[in-house]
């Protein structure tokens, strides 16, 4: 796993992962994308609003899970065994804790993590 962090930062309104997951495995199956979702949800300590997959033809899904703390989104591409990611959460939330929810979910420890902080 590669996790790039910004600089130090005091306060801001929110913290932005952008997970990249490489050679992941049920990375087709929407309900699993969406019980990903739930499990990064409880991990993290958020809310969850309402959460949408949609799989395309022949392959590939998208989703959101929107938050009261903002979002959770992936874009899979299954014949390349790659996904991204998007994790942003804002208050008492700790969306570091969705690092290992993805891991254990399409069961693959090539990753990439970059932190972006978000607001000043």
């Amino acid at each position: 796993m590669t996790l790039n962090t910004a600089a130090p930062h005091h306060h801001t309104n929110g913290l932005h992962l952008l997970i990249d997951l490489y050679n992941g495995s049920h990375l087709d199956d929407t309900a699993r994308i969406e019980a990903a979702f739930h499990a990064i949800v409880e991990a993290c300590g958020a809310t969850l609003i309402r959460c949408h997959t949609h799989r395309f033809a022949p392959h590939g899904v998208t989703g959101v899970a929107l938050l009261a703390e903002s979002h959770i989104s992936a874009h899979t591409w299954p014949e390349q065994g790659f996904a991204a990611f998007d994790v942003f959460m804002c208050g008492n939330t700790n969306p570091h804790a969705a690092i290992d929810v993805i891991k254990t979910y399409f069961e693959s420890d090539d990753i990439t993590v970059r932190e972006v902080p978000r607001g000043r």
